[in-house]
């Protein structure tokens, strides 16, 4: 008799489960940098989630603080504290995914601001999220379509395409998902894809809107059915070659067990394959908690 779908995908799960907690939490905290007016920072916190500063804003981008995700534990400690996050502008959410859309992360943040008599920040979702974060706490609920944007004080947010898909359950399947360019009136263009298969939308992401700095996700992976929706390490430096960005920090890996690869494989696979490209020294991986600062032409990991 042929197993049923659904018990497939629960034995998988369960087994992914039963993995991550086999070993104990690693990884430290580490305070965020210190922005200037005429300085953007990248600081990765772990898995998709990273803290942005650019043209005098700090933005949160699918923010994950949990160490688990009901049952699933991550591997790695979230790389900064909430504590220690600047005052946050606005939170970007580039879909309704658990490991994405965590709402005790999002609750959390708000109550840290409120504790310290700041304005909470503005959530900026796709469009069919905002009934899962409209009663957080913040300050309003903007929601894109493809290629439309927000736009905060000398900062342009535009949702871009992705090839994934957006349900937070099984069968909710109506929600919308895609990446946001960050566009600041001086400073880099900034590009977090949000989970993706490759496809041949990031040209288009290319010639619209020419990121400079391309977060791209190399993890789960395997089985090959996975990159329907994920991409593989070559699959990301494709996407990045293809975006013409100058430099790429790879995300969605080393966090949570979610493909069957192994948990060390993703970043030495994207550096073989950067390296036979050429373009290694454009690959900036980041611990969790360290960031990527640029002023003017000075770059730093």
């Amino acid at each position: 008799m042929k197993i049923p779908f659904w018990m497939t995908k629960l034995r998988q799960f369960w087994r992914l489960v039963r993995e991550s907690h086999e070993n104990p939490l690693v990884g430290e905290t580490a305070l965020p940098p210190e922005t200037g007016k005429d300085e953007s920072a990248v600081t990765f916190i772990g898995h998709s989630s990273f803290l942005i500063q650019t043209a005098g804003h700090a933005l949160l981008i699918d923010p994950v603080f949990v160490t688990k995700l009901i049952v699933l534990r991550r591997q790695r400690r979230a790389g900064v504290r909430i504590a220690d996050l600047p005052p946050i502008d606005a939170v970007l959410l580039t879909h309704a995914h658990m490991d994405h859309l965590n709402r005790p992360s999002l609750r959390a943040v708000n109550r840290e601001m409120r504790r310290r008599g700041l304005p909470a920040p503005v959530v900026i979702v796709p469009r069919g999220v905002e009934d899962l974060v409209h009663d957080l706490g913040f300050s309003r609920v903007e929601s894109l379509e493809w290629w439309e944007s927000a736009r905060l004080t000398d900062l342009t947010i535009t949702l871009v395409p992705a090839r994934h898909w957006g349900a937070r359950l099984f069968h909710d399947t109506h929600r919308g998902f895609g990446g946001y360019v960050l566009r600041p009136d001086s400073g880099p263009a900034i590009y977090h894809s949000g989970d993706t298969a490759y496809f041949t939308g990031f040209s288009e992401i290319a010639n619209r809107l020419q990121p400079e700095i391309a977060l791209l996700p190399i993890g789960a992976y395997y089985p090959d059915s996975y990159r329907a929706v994920h991409t593989s390490p070559e699959d990301a430096l494709r996407a990045f070659v293809e975006l013409k960005a100058r430099v790429m920090i790879p995300m969605h890996y080393n966090s949570f067990r979610l493909g069957r690869e192994p948990m060390d494989e993703p970043l030495p696979r994207l550096m073989q394959a950067a390296s036979h490209a050429g373009v290694e020294q454009q690959i900036v991986a980041l611990e969790e908690g360290a960031s990527w600062v640029k002023k003017e032409t000075v770059c730093k990991r």
